[in-house]
């Protein structure tokens, strides 16, 4: 199933598979991301640049439900264009988001990787162990897990590959930006420390940088999380293909009791 069908002009079809594990009537915030990162990239384009950067600030819970995305440039350029983007659901915004859009380094630029990457297994830990009690019916079923290092119910840091099973609009095919958006937002679940049965756990934005393109369409996520008493809690990422890291991810999460 793909997680969004078009509707025409800038509208969206929320399939059940953007649910997210808190409630079926609201969606992860992978979908969305991706749904963002897909107007980044289509609007209009320049050729010999890419979307390097999406921050995407969520006001509140997004609806399982027809959406609008209306896309402008805030700042021209051929080299450097910042770009923003609002979601509505009838007529009401329910997240913003910007992105930098910017000329692709030239050819002669040396290469320069952060270590190894863990090899795709060709199976993993169940997922879900723990998390029974979750929503598992939508986004978590639509893609496809195998964990290296933990699990989405054992607290701490985890290692995981992902894709997802469908793509992201229905009719079309995933591009590198999409298909890293749709996974970024699982990081404050895949690296939490945080016991979920006692504390609910939101994020409030997610930023993704990517400094090259991933290739293919499994994706490594290697997370881990920071909280504080009268702080917050950040969940940090790092987001890699079989050939290395591509980018990371950085989000900003509310932490209240059940």
């Amino acid at each position: 199933m793909a997680f969004y069908e078009p509707l025409g002009d800038g509208g969206f079809g929320s399939t059940p598979a953007t649910a997210g594990p808190w409630s079926p009537e609201f969606q992860h915030a992978g979908p969305v991301s991706a749904l963002f990162g897909r107007a980044f990239e289509r609007h209009d384009p320049a050729p010999g640049t890419r979307v390097a950067r999406v921050t995407v600030e969520l006001l509140g819970p997004v609806p399982v439900a027809p959406l609008h995305v209306a896309t402008r440039v805030v700042r021209p350029g051929k080299r450097v264009a910042l770009l923003e983007a609002e979601l509505a659901h009838e007529g009401r915004t329910v997240a913003r988001a910007t992105a930098w859009r910017v000329a692709a380094a030239p050819a002669g630029l040396e290469t320069i990787e952060d270590g190894p990457v863990p090899e795709l297994p060709e199976t993993g830990p169940p997922p879900f162990a723990g998390w029974e009690a979750m929503n598992l019916d939508g986004y978590l079923s639509a893609m496809e897990w195998r964990f290296v290092r933990g699990t989405f119910g054992k607290p701490g840091p985890g290692e995981v590959w992902a894709r997802a099973r469908g793509p992201l609009v229905a009719g079309e095919e995933d591009t590198p930006l999409v298909r890293a958006l749709v996974l970024a937002d699982s990081a404050s679940g895949v690296g939490s420390e945080i016991d979920f049965s006692r504390w609910l756990v939101i994020n409030t934005d997610l930023t993704v940088a990517l400094h090259r393109d991933p290739v293919g369409e499994w994706l490594f996520m290697s997370a881990r999380l920071q909280s504080a008493p009268g702080g917050c809690a950040l969940a940090e990422s790092r987001l890699a293909d079989s050939a290395g890291t591509v980018g990371q991810g950085l989000q900003t999460l509310l932490v209240a009791p059940h």
